[in-house]
């Protein structure tokens, strides 16, 4: 597990799909700088139409077919819906240096058919924000020789004098106080009101490599005109600086005198005069000057014909490799689009056949090798190949050289790995959800973005669609989940980009979004897949610390302020379990009740995870302090729930709303006297285990009953009998699959196998069809409609989907609840046995269920502990059986029945 400490990259290839505007392949072309070079593929219509493959919006694409390590991808672009016309465009590595371009070419109607194909070539930089158009423009600093540069961010401490809930948890991976913007050196400076309280402090450790006779420091900084602040310097320098603010950056230079080569300390300590954006500082001699000048950044390339016809080589100045393009086809030209955009700039150009020059807003830079026309017969195909490369100028010409004499072997290697993607391992109830799953997989696969910022550095990032090129942390739980399905390492990657290690002062974890700990839940399956001893001990001191700043442990959370005890997270999100326009939710902020009102999820969760990690501490070993603190926490909160939560005659538990002294007062309840958290919310305590049986028997008839949360679709994350109830929210009136994940687990916590799969199983019928119908991978589903809506290529809270179809229909797979701890899983070669030891933590003698996937082909039987024991066969081969939890260690054996 070493190489996955201090980062919180990907080791994916660098070649990949990983852009942020026009879908194709990508290659990381500097990773401290953050460039991303982008080749994609347009196809069109000749003299009529050309399809922009836009990642922002639905524009004629899908994604189709990958292998998990992305060294293949398929995209499916429609010409004319539904694969009348069409093109399936793949890229498959060649070498780790160059990829194979293969265009499927389709016709499938009676008329013949003049289609094109654009190869868009382009160089990217970082974005000035998640989302953002424009390229972030940072300047360099040009120090003489002897002198340093110290960024600002680079300090050793820094300390808000008033203290921050964020202090802690600082959100994206920033550092405390960091500002992005253009002209700060590198990008990045301090500011976010540093120095605004009196006692603002940040210190700085650096060393001197030669001595400076008559040094000087200088800072820059930037500061609005007329504004002031005022610092008392320490160490390096004693004495106190008044920065004055001006319309741009400004320098304060100060004498020091002579300095030895040596380490320094200056501290720098605010007097409440008012804040300041520090860039850094500089030490240098008198007599000389550090200059500041802007990081020109070059998108347009030098254009170097290849070695060989149909091949063309582009140089970016920036970076130091070639890169080489190859076209398969005689009839082309090259052309540039000067403009930072193609959607509705090349639609415009269409019929400039004559020209090869494109000028417009000059901001951007596109080479185009234009591909005209590719006749097309009626009901016919045609394959165009293609190869992109990278390396210095010498190797680029050789792979463009070899291209021809290895075309064939190439092909041959891409075919491989597609014929490896075949999935023939479904039980044959589960082959009519194939075609849905692998949109599914596809999507979740290659939905990954580069660059992305997080802890000064530049990293591949898995997304749940490329609209948010951004961290979002529970979301990003669900990838994990969804990638285990897929591939153990990808699962292993995306679940330790979002912890950091033990100590880390800046943040607990990486945070963006709703403080749902779904990383918890991912490392219970991992653990439940794996039994990897050395991935449990890994991963539980980041995990715990994750959760000690959740259950309001950790210095600086302010999650746990309220006498209640019940956990609140306002101070760190808008969203406390992900359901945007949930009604009691938004009624808080309307309200302003932030600091006075707690869900009921974020108390659920804290106890379900504190159960979690006991169970990972008991099979760590010689962690009884934190199996002791753990029974603390789940007491105290549940006794927190219980007491002023539950609401007796809602059947449902409740917001609770506290006075300024955070004492609690009542339930939040709607304007009718209605409870207002008749929801999945208001359930919640089912998922951490911790209701009566009164208690249980009023919320499942809730989640079962047609009128309340059940629909026709599957759970309503609003209850349907609800005043506040409506059918055309984001949320209120759909139904999403992230919560339904956790409700399903815990039904087979509590013996409810038949509505476990039923809520499974009717989420996989209303995927199939919808992806049948549409192509797209959406967010969540309309209960009015029951078709699908949000986002079309999403693989984040949409994974739910892959984990149960893994559960029902793929042999090999044994699924349990959150309190039952696998300590040993052994399937044998074709499926057709089980050994599995069992350890389960759930109330005891509390009837619970286990799924076994096996081998279709043969009956079974069952024994606990060597003794035969009933089980019902749900599916062929999907067995279905009912435990009772005692706490103690159960062996369990399934053997194909000799009869």
């Amino acid at each position: 597990m070493d190489y996955l400490r201090n980062t919180h990259d990907l080791t994916l290839p660098d070649w990949g799909p990983y852009t942020k505007k026009y879908i194709g392949i990508s290659h990381v072309s500097d990773k401290k700088e953050g460039f991303r070079f982008d080749l994609s593929v347009f196809p069109g219509f000749y003299r009529r139409k050309v399809d922009v493959p836009n990642v922002m919006w639905e524009s004629g694409y899908h994604p189709w077919d990958a292998s998990a390590d992305l060294n293949y991808f398929v995209h499916r672009h429609e010409l004319e819906w539904k694969d009348k016309v069409y093109c399936d465009i793949s890229f498959s590595e060649i070498t780790p240096n160059s990829r194979l371009i293969r265009c499927d070419c389709v016709n499938n109607v009676d008329q013949h058919q003049n289609i094109i194909l654009h190869y868009m070539a382009s160089m990217n930089f970082p974005s000035h924000y998640s989302h953002a158009k424009e390229f972030l423009q940072p300047d360099r600093a040009i120090v003489p020789d002897g002198g340093i540069w110290v960024d600002a961010l680079d300090y050793d401490e820094l300390h808000f004098a008033v203290k921050r809930a964020d202090d802690h948890l600082v959100p994206d991976g920033y550092f405390r106080a960091e500002v992005r913007d253009h002209h700060f050196v590198n990008g990045s400076g301090i500011g976010q009101g540093f120095g605004r309280d009196k006692g603002d402090e940040v210190t700085y450790r650096f060393s001197l490599h030669k001595k400076i006779k008559n040094a000087v420091i200088v800072f820059r900084f930037r500061l609005k005109e007329a504004n002031k602040a005022l610092f008392i310097a320490r160490g390096l320098i004693n004495e106190t600086i008044l920065f004055d603010g001006g319309e741009t950056f400004q320098t304060k230079v100060i004498p020091i005198g002579s300095l030895e080569e040596g380490e320094y300390v200056l501290k720098l300590s605010s007097l409440g005069a008012g804040s300041l954006e520090l860039d850094g500082f500089a030490v240098i001699e008198q007599e000389d000057e550090i200059f500041f000048e802007p990081v020109d950044w070059e998108h347009i390339p030098e254009m170097i014909s290849g070695p060989i016809k149909n091949s063309l080589i582009l140089k970016y100045k920036d970076i130091e490799h070639y890169y080489g393009v190859l076209w398969d086809f005689d009839q082309y030209e090259i052309r540039e689009f000067y403009h930072d955009e193609l959607d509705r700039f090349m639609r415009h150009n269409v019929h400039h056949h004559v020209n090869s020059t494109f000028k417009g807003d000059g901001e951007g830079h596109f080479t185009n090798v234009f591909l005209r026309p590719i006749p097309m017969k009626p009901n016919s195909s045609r394959t165009i190949y293609g190869m992109v490369c990278h390396g210095n100028l010498k190797e680029v010409e050789d792979m463009l050289i070899n291209f021809n004499s290895k075309k064939d072997s190439y092909i041959r290697m891409g075919e491989s790995i597609a014929s490896r993607l075949e999935d023939h391992d479904v039980i044959p109830s589960g082959e009519p959800y194939l075609f849905s799953q692998k949109r599914l997989a596809a999507t979740t696969l290659t939905n990954v973005v580069y660059p992305v910022y997080v802890k000064k550095s530049y990293i591949k990032h898995n997304t749940p669609g490329r609209w948010w090129d951004s961290l979002y942390t529970w979301d990003s739980g669900f990838i994990g989940l969804g990638l285990l399905e897929l591939d153990t390492n990808r699962a292993v990657e995306c679940l330790n980009a979002y912890l950091t290690e033990p100590g880390d002062t800046q943040a607990a974890f990486i945070h963006h979004g709703s403080p749902v700990p779904v990383q918890h839940y991912l490392y219970l399956e991992l653990w439940n897949k794996t039994q990897s001893k050395e991935l449990l001990a890994y991963f539980y001191p980041r995990l715990r610390q994750y959760y000690h700043f959740l259950a309001g442990h950790a210095y600086g959370s302010t999650t746990r302020r309220l006498a209640s005890n019940l956990i609140q997270t306002w101070d760190y999100f808008y969203n406390s379990g992900g359901w945007d326009d949930y009604p009691p939710q938004v009624y808080v902020h309307k309200s302003h009740l932030q600091k006075k009102a707690a869900a009921v999820s974020n108390t659920s969760h804290c106890i379900r995870i504190a159960k979690i990690l006991r169970m990972a501490a008991l099979e760590l070993g010689g962690l009884a302090e934190d199996v002791s603190q753990y029974d603390s926490d789940i007491s105290l909160f549940s006794e927190a729930l219980q007491k002023y939560s539950w609401d007796k005659d809602a059947g449902y538990f409740g917001y609770v709303y506290h006075n300024e002294e955070g004492t609690p007062i009542d339930i939040l309840r709607y304007k009718t006297g209605d409870n207002y958290n008749m929801g999945l919310d208001g359930a919640y305590p089912l998922v951490a285990g911790i209701c009566s049986p009164e208690q249980e028997r009023g919320l499942l008839e809730y989640l079962q009953s047609g009128q309340r949360l059940w629909s026709k679709i599957g759970l309503s994350t609003v209850d349907q009998s609800a005043p506040y109830y409506q059918d055309d929210g984001y949320w209120n009136g759909a139904v999403w699959f992230p919560h339904q994940w956790f409700y399903w687990k815990t039904m087979l916590d509590l013996g409810e196998g038949a509505f476990a799969q039923k809520i499974a199983k009717t989420a996989l019928n209303l995927w199939k069809k919808e992806v049948e119908t549409s192509y797209n991978c959406f967010e969540h589903f309309l209960i009015e409609s029951g078709r699908g809506a949000g986002w079309h290529h999403f693989g984040g809270l949409s994974n739910p989907i892959l984990s149960w179809f893994g559960a029902y229909f793929r042999p090999g797979r044994l699924t349990c609840g959150f309190d039952t701890w696998i300590m040993k899983k052994q399937f044998n070669e074709n499926n057709t046995s089980l050994l599995a030891r069992l350890k389960s933590f759930g109330k005891p003698n509390h009837c619970f269920t286990i799924n076994a996937t096996m081998n279709p082909n043969f009956k079974y039987i069952v024994k606990l502990n060597q003794k035969e024991i009933p089980f019902h066969m749900v599916e062929t081969g999907m067995l279905e059986i009912n435990l009772n939890h005692n706490h103690t260690e159960m062996l369990l054996t399934i053997e194909k029945a000799h009869k």
